[in-house]
């Protein structure tokens, strides 16, 4: 007997209501469009609430469409666009199981049967509408002998194909739901992929956000193993609402909140949680990690990842990928703001101005032009400093503990003590490792030239203060602009320094990487990695993880599989798939010290106890099946 499947067909297999879009083609160029329009949609929503009775709004939708037959062609055309996409990525769902499913729609068979065609439902497996036309060929009316043009007429159809076997409806309005609620339908779906209906949802057996959610619940085979609407992501420290839509587009469940967690609210928090967005100050402890019983990664929307416990992550499986480029012109364009209003001496000149001072001098105000600027850090951010610091005339001299390639005509230094004593200002871009505390201290401000000019947009940790403090009081140092300190409050709100109250120093709360344009790029990039690693098992650009890409396959399965690096897991994995009789289309294997990632495209139907099996395997830290 099995289950039966009755789908509608206007916002649930398609994106659209296909009468909106014949009154879009038909009245195209017509003055009064977008009213008429309008009210073809609120008609139809009145008809889909039962609001009004269904024979009126097609009476009333029809009077104000004006198509014609001809006009039929172009409105299937234009539906084949606009497959549902869930339904379109889990077409082997319908071919499979063609002789349960049906369409049950108020819609029209004219553009219905043409679309569902191809996704293996033959016509008289669709019970919808039908048009009448003139002798002209113009739509004037419908069937009104047909129960489907009738109020509740869905009723009426369902009755009248006596299914056997569980019957369960999908879609999106009030007048499918009617079915289950005549006791006719076991199961009412309420379909909210392309429209949320509030009337709908709250009578629903099941609310399915997509045809994931649907044959997940149903255990049907499927496009991707688990749908991404139950995969939970939590978005701290208010990153910009992009990512939330970037992430919500996808699919995924996502929650946003505006400001950091504790460690303690953070562990009640992330229990169930799947994906974790943060920025500087959220720290991701090892207590945080040993909670988090569904985590798969974390984001960092920053370039430091120092709040994250990066080993403890990858023991526990938790790959972790951050914004390494994404504010790099930001923080550039504030330090090249930051050395011309320091050699300018401007801040002095405009408090005194605003204090009703006017002290018109050339005394300490210089330009930039011909000057030496050392770049300690010729990463991403270092170079891109370099290259807009000649291009306003700068010598330019750089030194890293990595060998970098200069660009344009910086000169690399041998040592730092090199750079210190030639550079008029000294800016710093280095990373948060721990061994670079205090980099900059006593002994190496006392290399560089008097009245040079120090900038700090890197960490607060790798300037000691007390003696930049000391060195800016004496007159050794000309100035400094300081963007990051060694404590920094985890919200806004009072905040006290030593360099308080300088004349010669600029502060600014750790705002190098926050303007607009950086915070919408990281909402780009770190989302794309993120559903890279989720959607397809990519790891490339993780900070913690061994990097791997394969490409998106779509006639295999792919499982992924995390372990400790020790040897024979490969083997292992092996055996277990040769013992299952699995086919293995592409497997490829990275690993670093601790840990090893593989992953494995499979070419046919599995058995479900492989997946018992390779959980089970010595030293497994993730297993997931993609999909």
């Amino acid at each position: 007997m099995g289950r039966k499947y009755v789908f509608d067909f206007d916002s649930t297999l398609t994106r659209v209501e296909a009468l909106d879009v014949l009154a879009e083609m038909t009245l195209e160029g017509k003055s009064n469009r977008e009213e008429v329009i309008s009210e073809i949609q609120r008609i139809t929503n009145l008809g889909i609430d039962g609001d009004i009775s269904f024979t009126q709004s097609l009476e009333q939708r029809i009077k104000l469409l004006n198509a014609h037959k001809n006009d039929l062609e172009g409105l299937v055309k234009e539906l084949r666009q606009k497959i549902s996409k869930s339904i379109a990525s889990n077409k082997e769902f319908f071919e499979k199981f063609a002789d349960d499913i049906y369409v049950v729609s108020c819609g029209f068979k004219e553009f219905i049967d043409p679309i569902v065609e191809e996704y293996n439902i033959p016509s008289d497996r669709v019970y919808a509408n039908t048009f009448e036309f003139d002798g002209q060929g113009n739509i004037v009316g419908f069937d009104v002998d047909n129960v489907l043009s009738q109020h509740n007429g869905k009723i009426e159809c369902l009755k009248q194909m006596n299914l056997e076997g569980e019957v369960q409806v999908i879609g999106d309005g009030y007048s499918d739901y009617v079915m289950r609620e005549a006791g006719i339908a076991d199961k009412f779906f309420a379909y909210t992929e392309n429209v949320h209906r509030e009337k709908a949802t709250n009578n629903a057996d099941h609310i399915a956000p997509n045809m994931d959610e649907f044959l997940f619940v149903n255990d049907l085979p499927r496009n991707i193993s688990y749908p991404k609407n139950r995969i939970k992501i939590l978005l701290l420290e208010n990153v910009h609402p992009a990512a939330f839509d970037n992430l919500s587009e996808d699919g995924f469940s996502v929650e946003l909140v505006k400001t950091s967690l504790s460690e303690e609210d953070l562990i009640e928090k992330i229990k169930g949680v799947h994906v974790l967005g943060i920025r500087s100050k959220t720290q991701v402890t090892k207590k945080v990690l040993d909670a988090a019983d569904k985590l798969l990664v974390v984001g960092a929307f920053c370039i430091g990842t120092t709040q994250i416990d990066l080993d403890y992550s990858k023991k526990r499986g938790v790959v972790v990928f951050n914004a390494p480029y994404s504010n790099t012109r930001s923080v550039v364009e504030l330090a090249i703001g930051q050395i011309i209003m320091l050699m300018r001496n401007v801040f002095p000149r405009s408090s005194e101005i605003h204090n009703g001072e006017w002290n018109k001098t050339a005394i300490n105000s210089r330009e930039v032009r011909g000057k030496n600027l050392g770049i300690v850090g010729y990463g991403n951010i270092g170079k891109q400093l370099s290259v807009l610091a000649e291009a306003i005339g700068m010598r330019v001299y750089y030194y890293d503990l990595d060998d970098k390639l200069a660009l344009g005509n910086a000169i690399k230094c041998n040592s730092l003590e090199d750079l210190l004593s030639i550079s008029d200002v000294v800016t710093l871009h280095i990373d948060d490792n721990k061994a670079n505390k205090n980099f900059i201290g006593e002994r190496e401000i006392n290399r560089m030239k008097k009245g040079a000019i120090l900038i700090n947009l890197a960490r607060g940790f790798v300037v000691d203060i007390p003696a930049l403090v000391a060195a800016l009081k004496s007159g050794k140092l000309g100035g400094a602009a300081i963007d990051v300190y060694p404590e920094e409050p985890r919200k806004n709100g009072e905040f006290k320094t030593d360099l308080q109250g300088l004349s010669n120093v600029i502060l600014t709360p750790h705002v190098g990487g926050s303007t607009e344009e950086a915070q919408r790029n990281i909402a780009d990039f770190v989302p794309n990695k993120i559903m890279e690693y989720i959607n397809a098992g990519s790891t490339v650009d993780a900070v913690n993880f061994p990097n791997i890409r394969l490409p998106k396959q779509t006639n295999a399965h792919r499982f992924l599989h995390i372990h400790k690096n020790v040897p024979g897991i490969m083997a292992k994995i092996n055996e277990v798939l040769a013992k299952y009789e699995m086919n293995i289309s592409g497997q490829y294997l990275s690993t670093d010290s601790e840990v090893g990632y593989v992953i494995t495209d499979l070419d046919k139907e599995y058995n479900k106890d492989v997946i018992q099996a390779l959980r089970k395997i010595d030293n497994t830290i993730k297993f997931r099946v993609l999909y």
